[in-house]
């Protein structure tokens, strides 16, 4: 395991290629492609032209850099004392010092790529973005630690609406629906490590919850997200509607009798339903604005 010394510098006798394969896992490679794969196709089905969909898809990707290197610079000392292996600061393949260099970087990079894809649609962008390094330096441990989700997932689909011609604003139902989203996906996200996070002092909003509160609660935001998608936009859900919605509400109910023995059923369920609303909400996405 590497020491504090390798958090500060990375080990010594770390080649160059280690050390850009360790900098890569410490932006959690996962939800950056997930939301900025997320992000663009929803810009493809809300029409944005081809130019426009890989500029939006920079600036989220450059955002969501940003968050990640922020996440794992901040918790390195804790993560280092905690002694959570597999972490690349950790593991001494590459410093903090580095690691801060890249989000601050990535940080300065999204910012003209958001206000390129226009003024109102570049503030809505920082703002998720300021949320997001607001949760990794303070409301991470506080019982606010939902609010940055909740905006960042509803500023998504607000910053793709206001980069089509004329930047309209968003229908309220898909910055509802995205804020919904938001919660469930802190719930989801922080479930597994409750009882982890509980021992090392970190007590956002789903550690004082619990792990049962935390279980029962998963799939109320992610259903009610599917009901807003299904139901919100004008004119009748039609059948692939209606079919989601009573899908999401027969997972959640599945997963929530199944969690009270196997947590991990909860989990699933809670990623199933947060699938059912994802394809619910590049169905609607011609319709955003």
């Amino acid at each position: 395991m590497g020491t504090p010394e390798h958090s500060t510098t990375g080990g010594p006798g770390v080649s160059w290629a280690e050390r850009v394969a360790g900098l890569a896992g410490s932006c959690h490679p996962g939800p950056v492609v997930a939301v900025t794969a997320l992000t663009a196709a929803l810009a493809v089905t809300a029409g944005q032209g081809a130019a426009r969909c890989v500029l939006t898809a920079a600036a989220v990707l450059t955002g969501q850099l940003s968050v990640g290197w922020c996440n794992d610079a901040f918790d390195a000392r804790r993560d280092i004392a905690a002694g959570r292996r597999g972490k690349p600061v950790v593991d001494g393949t590459v410093g903090v010092t580095e690691v801060w260099v890249a989000a601050y970087a990535a940080l300065a990079l999204c910012v003209p790529l958001s206000f390129a894809c226009g003024l109102w649609a570049g503030v809505v962008h920082l703002a998720a973005v300021a949320a997001a390094w607001a949760y990794d330096l303070r409301l991470k441990a506080t019982a606010w630690s939902w609010a940055p989700y909740a905006v960042g997932f509803a500023a998504l689909p607000a910053f793709v609406a206001l980069g089509l011609p004329g930047q309209p604003w968003p229908a309220w139902w898909v910055v509802t629906a995205g804020a919904l989203l938001g919660v469930g996906a802190h719930l989801g996200d922080v479930l597994p490590d409750i009882r982890g996070d509980l021992a090392t002092g970190v007590r956002g909003w789903p550690q004082r919850l619990g792990p049962d509160g935390a279980r029962l609660l998963l799939p109320v935001p992610l259903v009610a997200a599917s009901a807003v998608l299904a139901l919100g936009p004008a004119g009748p859900p039609g059948r692939w509607g209606a079919a989601a919605l009573a899908l999401a509400g027969l997972v959640a109910v599945a997963g929530t009798v199944l969690g009270r023995r196997r947590e991990r059923a909860a989990f699933a369920a809670a990623v199933v339903v947060a699938v059912v609303d994802v394809a619910l909400l590049l169905v609607r996405g011609t319709g955003i604005a």
